[in-house]
């Protein structure tokens, strides 16, 4: 009788296969199956008990760490990363990085400017004191944007907290109205270039759905601030930009829902010139309305601020139709005694597409 092998059919002799010796295997032969499911779920234990040792470490209440997700306890152990890099121990301000920024300012291009862990320590007690001097919050931030550290007394401005403010992102464009973002990097770039130059630029800042629901909307702030060594020698590494921000608009008080005499309205032909503008400009700004008209709207502009109302001016100027608005903007504008004024401008197309209305809300 003839024996044909099973794999490639060819006739056997006796005690003969064409199989493969043990060690090696035929080619599209099946495997037996092995579940990795066990493995992953190993892995996956094992990271999170790396991620709850993180955050037992974190140096927040034991209330916040209940509530932290396992990606906001990354978030903020990256931002101690970063803050620990540009305040190593051992330097003044490591431990209270905010007591540094309220030190005297001296011009960082300086060569006879001193190393800043030559300055006396300030402890803990002085930076709570300061913090509650302040107008606004601290912020810091890296070279390329990053946040570095944040005071706790944002809650105040932003009724968040800095962990709540870091679900937003871990850039500072994470927590700012989008349309101040191309603004920000100018200044940004621009300050990183020159250090010790001082910029400002003013957008929206992120805020809880609370403050959002009492107050009708995100809140204006002002960020004033500049790039300085924050150790000796100095090198971009440990260049970081220090700034104060503080709220633009002073918030009514409860039950207060504002009042008409904070806005005053002007019509404009399509360049921005004024072709009128109502007699309460007098009140806010200390012009006359005959001053006003055939007059620029940028001339009254602040040079910082100028990029950001041509933004608006462009964003307008494509809106199709009557009525089309081109959201807001907060901008300083010259009074007439020489002083600046906030206004939050809201513009639109009106006159059958021929003309723009502006809607200014004073906000101090």
């Amino acid at each position: 009788m003839t024996i044909f092998c099973s794999h490639c059919h060819r006739p056997l002799q006796a005690e003969m296969s064409c199989l493969p010796r043990r060690g090696k295997q035929v080619p599209g032969a099946s495997k037996p199956f092995r579940s990795t499911k066990s493995a992953s779920k190993a892995r996956r234990d094992q990271i999170n008990v790396e991620l709850q040792a993180l955050r037992s470490l974190l140096p927040i209440s034991a209330q916040e760490k209940e509530r932290l997700s396992y990606l906001h306890t990354m978030a903020l152990v990256c931002l101690r990363l970063r803050g620990a890099q540009l305040f190593p121990p051992g330097t003044h301000g490591t431990a209270v990085p905010h007591a540094s920024l309220a030190l005297p300012r001296q011009d960082s291009a300086s060569p006879c400017a001193p190393p800043a862990d030559s300055a006396p320590p300030a402890g803990p007690a002085l930076g709570a004191e300061l913090l509650s001097l302040l107008p606004g919050f601290l912020l810091v931030l890296s070279a390329n944007g990053k946040l570095v550290y944040i005071s706790e007394n944002v809650a105040q401005v932003l009724g968040l907290s800095v962990v709540e403010l870091l679900a937003q992102g871990d850039t500072v464009f994470d927590i700012l109205d989008g349309r101040a973002h191309e603004d920000a990097r100018k200044k940004l770039l621009l300050a990183h270039e020159e250090p010790g130059r001082e910029v400002t630029f003013v957008s929206e800042m992120r805020t809880s759905k609370a403050f959002r629901l009492q107050h009708g909307g995100n809140r204006a702030v002002a960020v004033r601030g500049r790039f300085t060594a924050l150790r000796w020698p100095a090198s971009p590494s440990t260049a970081a930009f220090l700034a104060l921000c503080t709220p633009v608009v002073q918030l009514p008080a409860d039950g207060d829902t504002g009042s008409q005499d904070d806005l005053f309205q002007s019509m404009h032909i399509l360049d921005m010139t004024f072709t009128d503008v109502t007699e309460s400009v007098t009140y806010h700004l200390g012009y006359r309305r005959e001053e006003l008209i055939g007059q620029s709207w940028y001339s009254l502009l602040h040079p910082e601020d100028a990029d950001l109302a041509a933004a608006q001016h462009r964003a307008v100027g494509k809106s199709l139709g009557a009525g089309a608005a081109a959201g807001t903007a907060v901008l300083r504008v010259l009074r007439r005694d020489r002083t600046w004024a906030w206004l939050r401008v809201s513009a639109r197309r009106d006159g059958g597409g021929h003309a723009i209305t502006c809607t200014s809300h004073r906000l101090r």
